[in-house]
């Protein structure tokens, strides 16, 4: 959050501030999805741009990556779920959807 605070292109960003309907695929049940980010910024050639940002292990982004833990095979499906609704609403907003993961975050370093 500092890195956004920070930032000279971040005009504006804020911590769960939407929240998106979505069917959990395990249960049936409805719920609603909280993305940890919304981020608007201007890029290199003064465009603005908003996006909603999810910061998620990748254990929780693909099943390769959730091995056998029937946890995080859980987890993953719900994630996909959850992702899956918040592009749908990203798209009727004109936002951006994007997950991030510890390869994004820590590319080229040491965790």
């Amino acid at each position: 959050m500092r890195f956004f605070d920070n930032n000279p292109a971040i005009i504006a960003w804020a911590s769960e501030a939407i929240f998106v309907p979505y069917q959990d695929p395990l249960t049936g049940q409805n719920k609603i999805y909280v993305p940890d980010f919304m981020i608007v910024y201007i890029d290199k050639t003064g465009q603005k741009h908003a996006e909603i940002v999810e910061v998620k292990p990748m254990k929780e982004v693909t099943l390769e990556k959730a091995g056998r833990s029937a946890r995080d095979r859980a987890m993953v499906v719900r994630n996909h779920a959850k992702w899956k609704a918040c592009g749908a609403y990203c798209k009727a907003q004109g936002l951006h959807f994007r997950i991030i993961t510890e390869n994004d975050l820590f590319h080229g370093t040491k965790r």
